[in-house]
């Protein structure tokens, strides 16, 4: 079941070529140049004009929300603590999705704080979404098997139409309309502006959480069926025979897993077979400003989100569940502001110049590492058996040294972080970097 709210997020169209991922154009300034980054001929005279130096947080927030992302994908099976919750409750790897389409809000409230041409940032916006919901649909769609199955391809009548980048596709576009025609020019001085700023934005907000809470708790939720295939075999003949079990709903206000709003939702509008198979149940005058703004929406979100749960809303990813939202965007904005501290205002970037590089390149490591493209690939070249290749066998080796499979495992999941923040920096020195 693919239990699924649309989650709003937004991201910029403006800067340079330098885009990323799920940043989707939050290449909200020029990048300084770089010490790891070779440096042109002439490149040594001083331009006519200082231009402003980007917001580094911004990056090491996206880099470490990637790392994050490999780490409870392909460490949550041997550390179930660290996997998403099966339904109700919250854990480390259900604050990875929030996170993203977090900092592409973030980034798109940076980026379009200016925007001459409404209609024609509108049009770029749209194109972006297109072009990240056919990735999407291209690489968790169904086509690709991942590890382990050296195989490919997907019946169009069971194609996942929904996955992880379609919807920060249709979430990005929402958003970054809002941020292009509904923000009004008020310099943001106090908190009461940075609220005046914003205020149809909330209203929108608010509208939204209160029509998603009334058809969680008041849609009518009929039975509903699904196929299941049956094994009916003799010697002589064997058959797979096609049933229907009935689900018993009938009823109002569920948010168990069969029966709850959100699932009868995606199953009208998408249909059954299309969901997803496999569940587990920028700088200002002084920077004080700023922080503030942020320190009191991240309050105010944690806050709100915790109350619902204490009137009755549980912590639920699966639902997307208005007080599981206002957590995770809290609990992000309260990350955010200790990396803009430490990073942007006090200028403390080395130990995290990893997770910059990482943030920076995030659509491709996102779409070789978290797709499994890349590991694939590398299965695919093996010694006369599948089981025989160079991944799988790092992995092994890791699990003999440290006598243990889930310590082994752990390791090679910070290993392959290691090698995905070298790759980043091997394609910053290069000045590449994939955008849409």
């Amino acid at each position: 079941m693919d239990a699924t709210v649309v989650a709003v997020a937004s991201d910029g169209d403006e800067g340079d070529d330098r885009r990323h991922l799920l940043e989707t154009g939050s290449e909200i300034l020029p990048y300084p140049e770089s010490p790891w980054r070779p440096q042109p001929p002439g490149a040594d005279a001083k331009p006519e004009q200082q231009k402003p130096q980007r917001v580094a947080s911004l990056d090491v927030f996206r880099g470490l929300t990637v790392a994050m992302m490999i780490l409870v994908d392909d460490a949550g099976g041997a550390w179930p603590g660290i996997n998403h919750a099966p339904w109700f409750g919250v854990t480390v790897a259900d604050f990875v999705m929030p996170a993203f389409l977090f900092i592409i809000g973030v980034s798109a409230a940076l980026v379009f704080k200016k925007t001459p041409n409404k209609i024609a940032t509108s049009k770029k916006a749209a194109c972006r979404a297109i072009k990240l919901f056919i990735l999407g649909v291209i690489l968790q769609g169904g086509y690709i098997h991942g590890r382990h199955k050296l195989t490919y391809g997907i019946d169009l009548d069971h194609i996942r139409w929904l996955g992880v980048l379609q919807r920060i596709a249709i979430g990005y576009f929402l958003a970054a309309i809002s941020e292009i025609w509904l923000v009004n020019n008020t310099s943001v001085d106090s908190p009461v502006s940075f609220v005046k700023k914003y205020f149809v934005e909330w209203i929108m907000a608010i509208v939204i959480s209160a029509l998603y809470i009334g058809l969680v708790f008041g849609l009518y939720v009929p039975n509903w069926e699904f196929k299941v295939q049956t094994s009916s075999s003799t010697f002589s003949n064997p058959t797979n025979d096609i049933g229907f079990k009935t689900i018993q709903c009938g009823l109002r206000g569920s948010l168990g897993p069969p029966c709850n709003a959100v699932g009868f939702v995606d199953r009208v509008l998408l249909g059954e077979s299309h969901l997803y198979k496999n569940p587990v149940y920028k700088r200002t005058k002084t920077h004080s400003q700023r922080m503030m703004s942020w320190l009191l929406a991240s309050t105010v979100l944690t806050v709100s989100g915790f109350l619902l749960q204490l009137l009755g809303m549980p912590f639920s990813k699966p639902l997307y569940t208005v007080s599981y939202m206002l957590l995770a965007g809290g609990v992000s904005g309260f990350l955010l502001l200790l990396l803009y501290c430490i990073v942007d205002v006090i200028h403390i970037k080395k130990p995290l110049i990893l997770f910059q590089w990482l943030g920076m390149n995030a659509l491709i490591v996102y779409v070789l590492a978290a797709c499994e493209l890349f590991p694939t690939f590398i299965q695919g070249f093996y010694w006369r058996s599948p089981e025989n290749n160079l991944v799988d066998a790092t992995e092994s080796l890791l699990q003999a040294i440290f006598h243990s499979k889930r310590w082994g495992t752990l390791a090679f999941v910070l290993v392959e972080i290691i090698f995905w923040c070298l790759a980043a920096c091997f394609l910053h020195m290069k000045g590449i970097y994939l955008k849409l």
